[in-house]
């Protein structure tokens, strides 16, 4: 167990004299009054370590250069969750063979957080901004920053989850204060305000997000607000659209519960979901638009020349178009050992930057769909070898022929039936999967484990007017059946004129942060084109 009261440790490992003695003289000047800074070699990286643990004390940020370093970084994060831990390279460093390699194997496997480019002179900037980031972010994960609430509850208990949850979502720092069983859970505010057990609406109204909704007219709604729907507002309201987006939860989506994006465009080092959310929903905000969180479509109709969305409170929006950024809610594995380890070895959706990292590994698939089949023989030309498990006898009855043929054909990819994960296994990476199958349950050695059971949308609500796919998910374009008018459809246009789909949520999409965005922004655009195809008489002219 930590003490509070022991001041957090900058530990960096480096075999380099003259780079230690650099490194050891800015980390001192800049942070030698507020950690302990402790700058040894790889080989005595690991003594200093056990020496922290024995006393109890924190380490906020590990340094460490070389594949040595890099394995005992690995190591770390079972014995310190909340340290940050950096690759140790040269300037230039990423363009030799070895180093990059290394870099990017070390990334894949979630053995570092990020790679830290080492200073090459006094008061390098660069450094030093990387190393108070890395900072910020041990400091949130111990919760020793700057908190807007305090959970006060039963730490393990569903509902004290459920609270932080909910503060997660809508960006808020926040700690928890474990009380009793039996006493009633409670959020502190940081400026004092005592909420008793509250519900979804009254907590994210004191935060200061809005929740109100009175039925109003705008030009556009967005339904959802995650990366697709925060793109279609930031652009809807800058370009002078009157918005308004509703959504059911929080900001960001499925987006906005992931720990670390790392192939979203223009940050390498990768960004928080949750961060992301709160910038786009800030940006959209300043530009104008509207946001009515903890509120849930549930019908939409046209009335009068108008699209009205009607939400589960009874409230309606009178709108001129619309754009559905509903997204979809991954299938997770449950098992024991996954969650420690996601973004560890253990993945969800078919990641194809992580082939590279995975030569010469062992790698298992979790699903039998196209994805699945495309994932593995994507894996097997750099993986030792890829496993396909399914839980039932083959195939044939879920992924396309063509698949199933060339799966065959490649040595490097075995299918297993009826077996399923029971548990995942390893110290701060995925090492091991347990297998269950007829002949019982085995162990086996797993560097990865890739996750692709589906996805499903709630569009459920949505009018039988607007055409899906047999999954649900929305049709657009081309392939929106049905469509009534003699004028083609927009691209990201459904069978609904005025109506628009965006992200996860329209069929045959990219399943990806970047490529939601970037949908929500085309979206807007069509929008514009509907709107300038509309006869000006139809609508009411503006407030």
């Amino acid at each position: 167990m930590t003490s509070p009261d022991r001041t957090p440790l900058l530990v960096v490992a480096d075999d380099d004299t003259v780079e230690r003695g650099l490194i050891a003289e800015e980390l001192e000047r800049r942070y030698g009054s507020d950690y302990v800074v402790r700058i040894c070699t790889t080989a005595e990286l690991e003594s200093v370590l056990d020496r922290a643990e024995t006393d109890g004390a924190d380490v906020a940020v590990a340094l460490a250069s070389g594949k040595d370093g890099a394995d005992l970084l690995a190591r770390m994060r079972g014995r310190f969750p909340t340290a940050r831990r950096g690759l140790l390279i040269p300037w230039l460093g990423w363009s030799r063979r070895g180093v990059g390699e290394l870099v990017l194997r070390s990334m894949a496997r979630g053995w570092i957080d990020l790679y830290v480019i080492a200073p090459t002179r006094r008061r390098d900037e660069v450094f030093h901004r990387t190393i108070s980031e890395l900072l910020q972010e041990s400091e949130r994960l111990r919760g020793e920053g700057p908190a807007g609430a305090t959970v006060v509850a039963d730490a393990r208990s569903p509902r004290a989850h459920q609270l932080r949850a909910s503060l997660a979502g809508l960006g808020i720092p926040h700690r928890t204060v474990t009380t009793e069983n039996g006493q009633e859970p409670a959020v502190t505010l940081a400026d004092g305000q005592v909420l008793t057990d509250p519900g979804p609406a009254e907590l994210t109204r004191a935060l200061g997000f809005p929740t109100e909704l009175d039925s109003h007219e705008a030009d556009l709604v967005v339904v959802g607000a995650g990366p697709a729907g925060l793109s279609a507002a930031v652009y809807a309201a800058s370009e002078g659209l009157r918005t308004t987006v509703l959504d059911a939860g929080a900001v960001g989506g499925q987006a906005g519960s992931s720990s670390l994006i790392r192939n979203y465009l223009g940050f390498p080092r990768g960004l928080g979901g949750g961060e992301l959310a709160q910038r786009a929903y800030q940006q959209a905000w300043l530009f104008g638009a509207q946001f009515r969180l903890t509120h849930r479509a549930s019908a939409l109709e046209q009335r009068d020349g108008r699209h009205v969305v009607r939400t589960d409170s009874g409230a309606e929006i009178a709108v001129r178009a619309v754009v559905l950024a509903l997204g979809v809610e991954y299938r997770r594995l449950d098992a024991p050992g996954l969650t420690e380890l996601e973004g560890a070895g253990v993945f969800y959706g078919a990641s194809m930057s992580e082939a590279q990292a995975l030569a010469g590994e062992n790698v298992y698939i979790v699903g039998g769909g196209n994805s699945s089949g495309q994932a593995a023989l994507h894996l097997a030309r750099y993986a030792c070898t890829v496993r396909i498990l399914v839980r039932g006898d083959g195939l044939a009855a879920t992924m396309s022929q063509y698949l199933i043929d060339a799966i065959d054909k490649d040595p490097n990819v075995r299918v297993r039936t009826r077996t399923e994960v029971v548990a995942g296994l390893g110290d701060g990476r995925l090492e091991q999967l347990q297998l269950r199958s007829p002949d019982g349950i085995e162990t086996v050695p797993a560097a990865a484990l890739i996750v692709l059971i589906g996805a499903k949308p709630h569009t459920e609500w949505l009018p039988e007017g607007i055409a899906r796919d047999e999954w649900g998910y929305v049709a657009t374009g081309a392939g929106a059946a049905g469509w009534p008018l003699d004028r083609a459809p927009l691209p990201l246009e459904t069978s609904l004129p005025g109506v628009f789909a965006a992200g996860d949520v329209r069929a045959r999409s990219v399943k990806r942060v970047a490529s939601a965005a970037g949908s929500g922004a085309l979206a807007v655009s069509d929008v514009h084109t509907y709107l300038a195809l509309e006869p000006v008489a139809r609508w009411p002219a503006r407030r």
